[in-house]
């Protein structure tokens, strides 16, 4: 099971041809191994919702499917599911009714693993159990040619321990479709250690040109967006195991500030805790134990005390008919000071001083080695950078956090110590309220929290890329297109800077000396191409 959700029904796709599949057609007339065609049959083992997911998929681009599962009468029932989807698209308005028919034709429920002989490509989405699949597969050995490429959509498994035991494991490759299939369109195209080049183009050319949006990675725990996305959920839970913030507000923070579709407590309420804990747990059991994936004890807590989410009815969050939902931390109305001072280069929060004007306030810039904004009363407002209010010999220091985009951001977080004064701290709030924007505070943090979160996942991805899971593209595509971030991590690293995202986590690893914060040297190695760059 995927460890990502959308919200949007399944049956949502239309059936029109895709331009992928003119540009397949085009690789094989050149001599690159093409998709499977048309004309094959494609069969997929397992017709749970993924299952039929990609039946669908692959019926709707023109190909005959067979649909098998080992529980009798399973079959059946996904056909006559599948077949009440087309007719919801046809309702809609998504496909017409000759192609329906058409469609209903090539459609059918396998009895016998051995009705599976003529397939040229079979994907299994059963039970994510090792032994299960392995026995699965060399089944299907004794029954298909010895060309047909065989597949599994396993979100947690290694694809080479599945292929493992195969007489012939190049013809083997993962395809890991992300839920609903018809509607999500990534898939990871995942080679094992014995897959054949050949093979895993053609898996790729074959499901580009059902229209999805494929991309590359070798066998690693996680592939690429269960291995990357880990920190988007491990630094939210950080956070609130430090005290600094509360759920809701940790979300607003990551939605309202950092452009993310949904915050990482309401998420893991709609995936479910077990659902979420476990796949963070076996990328960590895989990765040795490694500290930036260790799970959390509040999460395990959480899954202890029976309370999973929406399907229990209660997670981080109530969802019982009266509940009222929890609102984020917001700071009350301020008055905005009438000037401040801007000393040196903002870097990524550079685009505020224009808003500033526009708002009104008076902006006198100054030079300095650092950048910061100087506050009327003498405070100052600095960039999160990985350092605490706390160490600030100065007592009027006040942090604000990382923003995808501060124009079209709602919300601005802010941080500071106990000791900072109410003056400073409403000058601080007043300037931001006077964008237009919501304000939360939250504890002295390091890091904060959007630009903790976004610089771990950069250094994750960082450290896929110089590792040779993905190249960045693919790894940045699979992070928009699997989870809905809104923008790829390193593509958001670079915008912030290499070498900043690097030194705010090295800040992090000298206050967390545990090694979950420290550098790869993949993202370590862009910091300073960065800066060879800028020299030249």
């Amino acid at each position: 099971m995927s460890a990502n959700v959308t919200v949007r029904g399944s049956d949502d796709v239309t059936a029109s041809e895709p331009a992928a599949a003119v540009e397949a057609a085009e690789s094989a007339a050149e001599g690159a191994p093409g998709p499977v065609g048309r004309d094959r049959a494609v069969a997929v083992v397992g017709t749970g919702t993924m299952g039929q997911g990609i039946a669908q998929v692959a019926l709707v681009a023109g190909h005959p499917v067979r649909l098998y599962d080992s529980a009798p009468g399973r079959a059946e029932e996904a056909v006559a599911a599948l077949t009440a989807r087309l007719d919801r698209l046809v309702e809609k308005g998504r496909l017409d009714a000759t192609a329906r028919e058409a469609a209903v034709g090539r459609l059918h429920a396998a009895r016998e693993l051995d009705e599976l002989a003529d397939a040229a490509l079979v994907v299994e989405a059963i039970v994510e159990l090792l032994p299960v699949k392995q026995q699965l597969f060399a089944d299907l050995e004794k029954v298909v040619g010895d060309d047909t490429v065989l597949a599994t959509n396993t979100s947690s498994l290694s694809v080479t321990a599945i292929a493992g035991g195969l007489r012939l494991p190049g013809r083997f490759v993962g395809l890991h479709f992300f839920n609903p299939a018809p509607l999500l369109p990534l898939v990871e195209v995942v080679s094992g250690f014995a897959t054949d080049g050949d093979v895993a183009t053609r898996a790729y050319e074959t499901v580009k040109g059902w229209g999805k949006t494929p991309v590359r990675c070798a066998d690693t725990p996680g592939f690429i967006v269960n291995r990357v996305a880990r920190p988007f959920y491990a630094e939210a839970l950080r956070v609130f195991e430090e005290g600094a913030a509360d759920p809701a507000t940790i979300d607003a923070a990551l939605r309202e500030c950092g452009g993310f579709r949904m915050g990482p407590f309401e998420l893991t309420d709609l995936i479910g805790q077990d659902v979420n804990e476990a796949v963070t747990r076996s990328v960590w059991d895989s990765f040795h134990q490694d500290p930036k994936f260790t799970p959390s004890l509040a999460q395990r807590r959480l899954v202890e005390s029976g309370r999973l989410g929406r399907k229990t009815g209660h997670g981080w969050f109530s969802y019982a008919e009266d509940a009222e939902r929890p609102e984020p931390h917001t700071a009350a109305p301020a008055e905005a000071p009438k000037r401040i001072v801007v000393r040196g280069d903002l870097g990524p929060a550079e685009p505020l001083v224009e808003l500033f004007e526009a708002a009104g306030i008076t902006v006198r810039r100054k030079k300095s080695d650092g950048g910061y904004i100087e506050l009327p009363g003498g405070g100052e407002l600095n960039l999160a950078d990985g350092e605490s209010s706390f160490e600030y010999h100065r007592e009027e220091i006040v942090y604000f956090d990382l923003a995808l985009d501060y124009a079209r951001a709602s919300r601005i977080v802010l941080s500071t110590k106990e000791g900072t004064s109410p003056e400073t701290l409403a000058e601080a709030v007043g300037l931001f309220q006077a964008l237009g924007k919501q304000v939360s505070v939250i504890g002295d943090l390091p890091g904060m929290i959007v630009a903790r979160t976004v610089a771990m996942l950069a250094d994750l991805a960082a450290d896929a890329v110089d590792r040779g899971v993905a190249s960045a593209e693919d790894v940045d595509t699979a992070m928009r297109l699997g989870v809905n971030y809104p923008a790829g991590p390193l593509e958001w690293a670079g915008k912030v800077g290499f070498r900043r995202t690097t030194a705010l986590l090295g800040e992090l690893h000298e206050r967390y000396p545990s090694g979950r914060y420290a550098p790869s040297i993949g993202l370590v190695r862009r910091g300073y191409a960065e800066d060879a760059e800028d020299a030249g």
